[in-house]
């Protein structure tokens, strides 16, 4: 059987999570997938290698199974996290287009939800919830930064064009106020970006279910459009080098910010 997560344990109050990079999918589901599913167009292209070294001691957990398998980032419960809009479920039926990805008839069950929770949703958490027992432990406090992308035109989850940079907090609650404002007016200052917080991606579950700047446990997600570092957001959906060298090094101040504010958030409790 697949190893569903991948962890690579720093010594950073950072850690990054990545529950929607991965591409495996286990022959026994992929069979079930239709031709629109096997194209994996939901995935978080390469946003694991966007991300990678620029915070050298931060740990990454990122789950290597693809979201059609589950959503690593959904409430295991099934309950929808934007009430009333359009999304996908802790399975999901269709992609962003709001179309099938399951062969008639083969859609999953209630007893495959429940093993590929078993085998698949539970391990990723299990594995990031350790990584923030672990650097707490070391600095009395965490972040988790919820690493994702989207296209950036999806008109059957929203209108429009999306922001480059959209900052997910729920509102403010899952994150000191001062993690927020250096978040934002980094991406505010980007020049040739656009950026939101809270918007139409307020933060996953990952975000809200972690999110607990009272306990020492801060988290914030972001959500890239995928415009900002691929050469294009249809197959084969290539990073662009001069796009994603760019964006790195907005991307590095992020975390370098988050990292020296979270490590004096741990020092003032």
């Amino acid at each position: 059987m697949m190893n569903p997560v991948e962890v690579s344990s720093g010594s950073s109050p950072v850690i990054l999570a990545f529950p929607h990079t991965g591409t495996s999918v286990p022959m026994e589901i992929a069979l079930s997938l239709n031709a629109e599913g096997m194209k994996l167009r939901d995935t978080d292209w390469h946003i694991h290698q966007l991300y990678a070294g620029l915070l050298p001691d931060a740990t990454t957990v990122r789950a290597t199974f693809h979201r059609y398998v589950i959503d690593a980032n959904r409430d295991p419960s099934g309950q929808s996290l934007y009430p009333g809009q359009n999304t996908t479920g802790l399975v999901p039926s269709t992609d962003f287009d709001n179309q099938p990805i399951w062969i008639a008839g083969e859609e999953p069950t209630d007893a495959d939800v429940a093993k590929r929770l078993a085998n698949f949703h539970r391990p990723y958490h299990a594995a990031l919830e350790a990584e923030i027992e672990r650097v707490k432990a070391l600095h009395g406090v965490a972040i988790v930064y919820d690493g994702h992308s989207i296209r950036s035109r999806c008109p059957f989850l929203f209108d429009g064009v999306l922001p480059d940079f959209n900052i997910g907090t729920n509102n403010g609650e899952t994150c000191a106020p001062e993690i927020e404002r250096a978040v934002a007016g980094i991406c505010a200052a980007a020049q040739g970006y656009t950026s939101v917080v809270n918007g139409r991606f307020r933060g996953g579950w990952t975000t809200r279910h972690y999110g607990r700047p009272g306990t020492g446990v801060h988290a914030i997600q972001m959500e890239l459009a995928q415009i900002s570092h691929l050469a294009s957001e249809d197959t084969p959906f290539a990073l662009d080098g001069a796009k994603t060298a760019r964006l790195r090094a907005v991307l590095a101040r992020i975390l370098a910010d988050i990292e020296t504010i979270t490590l004096k958030t741990g020092s003032n409790r």
